[in-house]
């Protein structure tokens, strides 16, 4: 075994070990952390917190794209934990006009394939990948009931605004046409997303209201809906809780560049003029997370405008807790908890059961 391959062995071996000890060895090694709203921070999440800034290079925006993308892989490899057994898992290649994608399927039970759940993984549109969400599709997959479609849409600074959008309204319209071919339902197909993967699914039911086929559903992860401005959770979170304002910055520049009118609703969903007639969402934010106020910002515009919304804050949580399953019991119940809200999203399990 190499050097690198032993590092990661036995951080892994850390890291598992943390997750599992009682609160108040982990609240000794994390410390405790209280936010303006006097939540506390979960002591398993200061802990992990705790861990990674003891990593060496634990800061992407310093490292060449290439080098940052692999971090936040081996980042995703921690905490994710072993993988869940599927029936399927297909890679399949979805056509669009700038030449084909990647995607993953993903079908826990041969009898979940009548719903599907099209996600699209976070990391800022500069990072993450099929492989980083590999595990939080599983999990989906497994606890929601459902078949799952991992886009691999592209990435900036290769593929600035608006490919990104562009790839996910294709690979939504490529998962309509194989309804019969995969066995599920057209009309009963959700999308869902975190951080940067919650901005497009966001954006997708946006571009897709009043459409023949659309959305029915959607799960949205702490998503990113207004980069035009920082909110009052970028600044008291601007840095030490995983994701950090200078994070955020970087990504939105490689993304959008320059010139790009960062007001556009394709890029800060939450500026669109309506907001009316979307699919019924579940949105759940972390209570330490930059992110926080603008994803629920995004579900309040959406309930006054008649959209069936669920918001749901984890107090205790931090960004990309979707990625934490694998260690620990905080973020894999925020996780049980949004398979739950699919479960009643998409009717899951009323086929099987007829």
């Amino acid at each position: 075994m190499d050097a690198k391959a032993l590092e990661a062995t036995l951080s892994r071996a850390v890291v598992t070990v943390v997750g599992r000890a009682p609160d108040r060895v982990q609240t000794l090694l994390g410390g405790r952390r209280v936010n303006r709203a006097g939540a506390a921070m979960e002591p398993e999440v200061a802990a992990a917190l705790r861990l990674l800034d003891a990593l060496p290079d634990n800061d992407f925006t310093q490292l060449p794209v290439e080098d940052a993308r692999r971090q936040v892989e081996e980042e995703a490899a921690l905490f994710g934990g072993k993988p869940l057994p599927m029936a399927l898992v297909e890679d399949v290649e979805i056509p669009t006009f700038a030449g084909g994608i990647a995607a993953r399927r993903y079908l826990a039970h041969p009898a979940d394939a009548d719903r599907l759940l099209v996600y699209f993984h976070g990391g800022g549109f500069v990072v993450g990948s099929l492989d980083s969400h590999d595990t939080v599709c599983r999990f989906l997959a497994t606890y929601a009931g459902v078949s799952v479609l991992a886009v691999d849409y592209r990435l900036a600074p290769e593929h600035p605004f608006p490919a990104a959008p562009d790839d996910a309204k294709a690979a939504f319209m490529f998962a309509a046409s194989r309804a019969e071919a995969w066995g599920h339902d057209a009309h009963r197909i959700g999308v869902a997303g975190d951080s940067a993967g919650g901005n497009l699914a966001t954006v997708l039911c946006q571009d897709l209201r009043g459409a023949a086929v659309r959305p029915a559903f959607q799960l949205l992860f702490f998503p990113v809906t207004d980069v035009s401005r920082h909110s009052d959770s970028y600044r008291e979170f601007a840095e030490g809780h995983f994701l950090t304002e200078h994070q955020m910055d970087w990504y939105t520049a490689r993304y959008l560049g320059p010139d790009a009118d960062r007001t556009d609703p394709r890029v800060s969903p939450l500026l669109a003029e309506d907001v009316s007639d979307l699919p019924p969402a579940y949105v759940a934010v972390a209570g330490f997370d930059p992110l926080r106020d603008e994803g629920e910002a995004y579900a309040r515009r959406m309930a006054e405008a008649g959209v069936p919304v669920a918001l749901r804050r984890h107090d205790g949580l931090i960004h990309a807790f979707v990625n934490s399953t694998g260690v620990g019991r905080s973020g894999r119940e925020a996780m049980l908890e949004a398979c739950g809200a699919v479960r009643m999203g998409l009717g899951a399990g009323l086929q099987r059961h007829a």
